[in-house]
């Protein structure tokens, strides 16, 4: 068990964190490169301007119609987003990791506060999980590997609280937890989950296509929040 231990905290996490970054650099030049080639037109047009405020309308909480029309799952997911950045990023014990292992010093929450962000993020994946099964219009929409997904991002979340609290065995706990959180990190540039990155490029290609082209057009613009 702890020369499991050992190699996921060494070479498993140089390996899960060289997939994540390469992965995501290589799907993001390959997607630009395809739209370059296929939709040369967006470039004539594209403006800044509209796709920061598209960006920025999606980051607010509300700040979209869409979420607005729909403000219960519309703070859920804000809150769901939120903690499932700040928690991996923030949390003390991760923290001295990033130091030993590159130097990065970051604002640590308290273990109270991660303790209760985490079981904020586990119930937000409960309801994500919960609304896909319910709702016809998501569930038709839906595929096995969307619900396998909401699993692999509970794991590390409920590992680590689990952990934490000395619930079951501490070192297998421990363990499922860094591997699964390495894990998700390799699965990122490859699934859906690449939206971490991806979505700033399509709200970007949204806000300009229909504020700053519509604008050329003699229009008023369509504001897509």
């Amino acid at each position: 068990m702890y020369q499991l231990y050992e190699f996921l905290r060494g070479p498993g996490a140089w390996i899960a964190f060289t997939v994540f970054f390469v992965g995501l650099a290589v799907r993001m030049a390959f997607l630009v490169g395809l739209s370059k080639e296929r939709d040369k037109v967006l470039y004539n047009h594209f403006d800044w301007s509209w796709a920061w405020r598209s960006i920025f309308h999606w980051l607010i909480p509300l700040g979209s119609v869409s979420f607005r029309q729909q403000p219960i799952f519309g703070l859920v997911f804000w809150v769901f987003h939120v903690g499932l950045l700040a928690i991996p990023l923030f949390l003390n014990a991760h923290n001295v990791l990033w130091d030993e292992a590159f130097g990065i010093s970051l604002p640590s929450l308290s273990d109270k506060l991660a303790d209760y962000g985490t079981m904020v993020v586990m119930a937000c994946v409960a309801f994500l999980f919960i609304r896909r099964l319910a709702r016809p219009e998501v569930r038709i929409l839906s595929e096995g590997w969307d619900y396998l997904l909401l699993i692999l991002v509970l794991a590390p979340f409920l590992t680590g609280f689990l952990a934490y609290r000395q619930i079951g065995p501490y070192d297998l706990m421990l363990n499922l937890h860094i591997f699964s959180g390495e894990l998700m990190l390799i699965l990122i540039p490859f699934s859906k989950l690449g939206h971490i990155i991806l979505f700033f490029f399509t709200r970007a290609f949204i806000g300009s296509e229909m504020g700053a082209r519509r604008e050329i057009e003699g229009r008023l613009g369509a504001r897509t929040w």
